[in-house]
């Protein structure tokens, strides 16, 4: 790809090192933006750069956070006897959205993979033992949600962490894994689908 100027070049060259963004998508944002006032350049430039410097990640949770808790932790009409654990920060926002979940969470920062030589010690595990455990006088923890990726790595984290809940007699659940609306049987992978038969429902008529 050429380029009018080397100041074009290596603004599309950093945006392009952005996910899912290729050369001809970060050019046309660049291009975008020198058509914008000096003053859009500006707020963007400020903005990214007191996102990098400021944010920051609630103690209790290690979700983003503007100040030590997060307004979630702090939510006074939450419930905190349910904390879903979840793998990374997207899913927060994921679960949040469907506003049919009314607890806590968890951010774990990852999965157990032995292959990318990731460990139970790396994730936030420890952490979500010692918050059920601070807990457990005034506001205890009865049910840990594992909202984690129906992967192998997802289901080891979820194994390894139910074995050190049921030490403390807390209730463990899972999110339900099956069929999508809108999917058709033929095109479910049979995990899915055999997975969706062991967890079937009663059917309402109501």
């Amino acid at each position: 790809m050429n380029f009018p100027s080397k100041l074009i070049e290596d603004a599309v060259s950093e945006i392009s090192r952005l996910p899912g963004i290729g050369k001809k998508t970060a050019l046309r944002l660049t291009l975008h933006i020198l058509k914008q006032p000096e003053s859009f350049s500006q707020s963007l430039t400020a903005a990214i750069s007191k996102l990098r410097t400021e944010i920051g990640y609630c103690k209790k949770c290690h979700n983003i956070a503007d100040q030590e808790i997060c307004s979630i932790c702090l939510g006074t009409r939450r419930d905190r006897s349910t904390i879903c654990v979840v793998e990374d920060i997207p899913d927060v926002l994921a679960i949040e959205n469907t506003s049919q979940y009314n607890g806590l969470y968890h951010v774990l920062g990852g999965v157990i993979s032995p292959i990318q030589g990731i460990g139970p010690e790396e994730l936030k595990i420890d952490s979500l033992l010692n918050r059920i455990d601070e807990q457990l006088g005034s506001d205890p923890v009865q049910e840990v949600i594992l909202a984690l990726s129906a992967t192998m790595e997802g289901d080891t984290t979820s194994f390894f962490i139910t074995r050190k809940l049921k030490e403390k007699g807390i209730k463990v659940s899972t999110i339900a894994r099956g069929i999508p609306i809108g999917g058709e049987l033929e095109y479910t992978d049979e995990v899915t689908l055999g997975r969706s038969i062991l967890t079937r429902v009663n059917y309402n008529l109501e």
